[in-house]
């Protein structure tokens, strides 16, 4: 890793710090930039995630997708975390601690709201960044696709009724065209523009070219991050200077959710006997959240200024600091991890 890359913590951090500041200092001036959007969607964040996630899909080569199908085990384990065990398992954490632990320190009147913000937030399993976090850990890059596609494909039938199961709603109003859009734009659209280049530059200078394309690009694709943390924090920094103690009880369950996750689909991965190169995304994946999508449809379903809406931002708050320290988990313990799957593939094997 570049010293850029090792200090990625430390410039995150910094880019929340700044986001914040700016945030309340020039609420106005991202007002106007929250405005570009269409759908809910912004676009200047979305430019900013095709700057990061670029990079990374320049390097799949789609004629090795077929491959994916050994990997079959790791996707039944991050199929199986993010629709089975995260939606219902945030409901439990909200209800535990925002619901009774936590009651009495937040506002009576927003606790239902709290509650159905987190639920949203975990039913939106995470598309694009999740490049990102598998790109840190070494993650199997053609994996890391057809899990994300497949995600994409399921949130558009299971994502409704799973939020309306949990919530004890009769019927629930999905923004399908910010869900929709959000597809397009975040994942559709860079893929078939990422391997248009990539056949051009094959083409005119093999893989020496596209070497030093990525070379190239990769540092952008991590400015693209950091500048991203910056309009996203800035959106919302009013709100968070003006309830931190909320933020800080919401954060908690958030936290809890994320490492249980991210924890379970790991030691699954281990247990079945994936290589190390799957699981780490797959904890990615089952860690991280959609958070455009969450917000999106807090605010259609409970309003802009309502709890739900709150909850949402807070999993943003959270998302980067702590995914970053699940890639950091990933990547110290692959020794660990590699001698327990190598055990249990050899006995798959017998």
């Amino acid at each position: 890793m570049s010293v850029f890359e090792r200090y990625l913590t430390v410039w995150v951090l910094l880019c929340i710090v700044a986001g914040v500041g700016l945030g309340w200092a020039t609420p106005d001036l991202f007002a106007l930039i929250a405005s570009a959007e269409i759908a809910k969607v912004n676009l200047p964040v979305a430019g900013l995630i095709w700057l990061m996630i670029v990079p990374m899909l320049l390097r799949i080569d789609f004629g090795a997708l077929k491959g994916v199908r050994r990997h079959w085990r790791g996707i039944a384990v991050t199929v199986g975390v993010n629709w089975l065990i995260k939606p219902f398992s945030m409901a439990l954490l909200g209800w535990l601690f925002v619901g009774w632990l936590f009651r009495p320190l937040l506002p009576a009147d927003q606790i239902e709201s709290y509650i159905a913000g987190l639920v949203i937030l975990a039913a939106a399993p995470c598309t694009a960044m999740v490049f990102v976090w598998s790109n840190l850990t070494k993650g199997e890059p053609h994996f890391t696709l057809s899990q994300v596609a497949l995600n994409d494909l399921v949130m558009v039938f299971a994502f409704a009724p799973i939020v309306g199961l949990l919530l004890g709603l009769a019927a629930i109003t999905v923004p399908w065209s910010t869900l929709l859009l959000s597809v397009a734009l975040y994942i559709v659209a860079p893929v078939i523009f990422s391997q248009l280049v990539r056949r051009v530059v094959l083409s005119k200078g093999g893989p020496a070219a596209l070497d030093g394309l990525l070379k190239t690009l990769q540092p952008a694709s991590l400015v693209a991050l950091l500048a991203t943390l910056v309009l996203l924090f800035a959106f919302q920094g009013e709100q968070i200077i003006r309830q931190p103690a909320v933020i800080l009880l919401l954060a908690i369950p958030i936290l809890i959710q994320v490492y249980l996750n991210a924890g379970a689909a790991y030691l699954l991965n281990r247990a079945v006997g994936e290589a190390h190169s799957v699981a780490g995304p797959s904890a990615l994946i089952g860690a991280s959240n959609f958070f455009e999508l969450a917000v999106a449809a807090a605010i259609s379903l409970f309003g802009l200024k309502s709890g739900a809406a709150l909850a949402t931002v807070v999993g943003v708050l959270v998302e980067v600091p702590v995914m970053l320290s699940v890639v950091a988990i990933v990547n110290q313990t692959k020794s660990w991890y590699e001698a327990g799957a190598a055990v249990r593939r050899l006995g798959l094997a017998k």
